[in-house]
């Protein structure tokens, strides 16, 4: 392993500050992990654009050394994101498995200027590169999480590594050699002393290690082909890990993995979209037969029958939801559906076809300043008002980049962070 620096073309423009307000530790503008500080997919944010193109509304942009999945996070005036190269570059010529590198890059967050990268040798063999749902993920999927002080970043069986904030490897920890060729994806969360990875792909467990020294504290097995992230949810003044997995949601202690509720879940063989929590309630949807869930956390044993509020058939199987002002919004993954539900009771409020249609959205809704926000694989990113009445505002397209885009936006100082395969934007006004 290495680090590097590495410059490229940049564009400036005055960014405009705007405090947003996080747990200790995190500055107003950070964004430490997967779909926010939070991970609700939302944030405070004012005057974002509703359009943009390659000529207009991009503050800046930066190519990157590689593809990826993996959503950029905020960390003071840093931009932190994950790439891969060297091999399943391309459909037509993946080339030899021998040669992936993963790369953590290190952008200044006000210009995008590469400010160094740190490169990780991927432990062998992986899963096979194919064309198909292999083709979708690639190998550096997995949003990192920080405290600000380290950075936590998953790997897959190439395993989870600590890096201080100048990419020097503090730890790195094994979680398991299982692979599969839908790939490994799921995200990091921090809770107290301890980062709590899903690694389902790689052990069929849900993994704490100790944050200073990588050492396992608690492993929850029979997580199996499960590729959401676990979240936290605040209930009477503790926490609880809960995580969305096949046929069954489950709730933990978050210091000592030891089970406290557990309900029916998503009627299939698989799940991958993350839950969201609002107040002491969660929000799960997946599935091929699509199913949206409403659960109370805090309960003990099976709460099946006391503890869930609703159930539905609509949902998404990839793409994850998020919840405004009472709503939940999410995008279809394949039927190029936007969809708005009452959070209370699951009514349906909307149920309205994308025009024109997207193609693949396999990530998450970003929900900001009025507006949804869904990056589609090949299409654009659609812009929706999040409001009760569907209305699509624009579809934005960067016509000289081309490549796959299948990351979350992030947002920062009122500004959008959008990665693509080929590069990173700033997009604002």
């Amino acid at each position: 392993m290495q680090v590097r620096t590495w410059c490229g073309l940049a564009l400036f423009s005055t960014c405009l500050q705007f405090g947003v307000g996080y747990p200790a530790l995190a500055p107003a503008a950070d964004v430490t992990g997967f779909r926010g500080s939070d991970r609700s997919g939302t944030a405070a944010a004012s005057n974002l654009p509703a359009t943009w193109d390659a000529e207009s509304n991009i503050v800046w942009k930066q190519a990157l050394p590689g593809p990826g999945t993996s959503s950029p996070i905020v960390v003071g005036t840093r931009i932190y994101l994950t790439c891969y190269s060297g091999y399943a570059e391309s459909i037509d010529d993946p080339g030899d498995m021998a040669r992936l590198m993963r790369h953590v890059v290190c952008l200044d967050r006000k210009s995008g200027r590469v400010l160094w990268t740190k490169d990780f040798k991927a432990k062998m063999p992986e899963s096979e590169y194919q064309p198909g749902n292999n083709s979708r993920h690639g190998y550096a999927s997995s949003t990192p999480v920080s405290d600000g002080r380290h950075l936590y970043c998953f790997f897959g069986i190439s395993g989870v590594s600590c890096l201080d904030l100048e990419g020097n490897v503090v730890w790195t920890a094994d979680v398991g050699s299982g692979t599969h060729g839908w790939g490994s994806g799921t995200s990091p969360l921090l809770y107290e002393d301890l980062v709590i990875v899903n690694a389902s792909v790689e052990s069929d467990a849900l993994v704490a290690l100790d944050k200073s020294s990588g050492k396992t504290v608690w492993r929850k097995a029979g997580i199996s082909r499960c590729w959401s992230s676990p979240i936290l949810v605040d209930v009477a003044g503790k926490q609880e890990v809960v995580l969305n997995a096949p046929h069954k949601i489950i709730g933990l202690d978050p210091r000592s993995g030891e089970d406290l509720w557990h309900c029916e879940g998503i009627p299939d063989g698989y799940v991958c979209p993350t839950m969201i929590a609002r107040g002491d309630v969660v929000y799960a949807i997946g599935g091929r037969k699509n199913t949206a869930i409403a659960v109370r956390a805090g309960g003990q044993g099976d709460v099946s029958e006391s503890h869930v509020l609703w159930t539905t058939g609509k949902g998404s199987n990839v793409s994850s939801p998020v919840y405004l002002d009472g709503r939940l919004y999410w995008f279809h993954e394949s039927r190029g559906m936007a969809y708005c539900l009452d959070a209370k009771s699951g009514e349906v409020l909307y149920e309205e076809r994308l025009d024109p249609r997207p193609g693949l959205i396999y990530a998450s809704v970003t929900a900001a300043d009025g507006k949804l926000y869904a990056p589609s694989q090949e299409n654009g990113t659609y812009v929706l008002a999040a409001a009760p009445a569907f209305k699509q505002l624009a579809v934005n397209v960067i016509g000289d980049d081309t490549s796959r885009t299948n990351a979350s936006i992030a947002v920062s100082e009122n500004q959008l962070l959008l990665r693509t395969d080929k590069a990173i934007y700033c997009i604002g006004r």
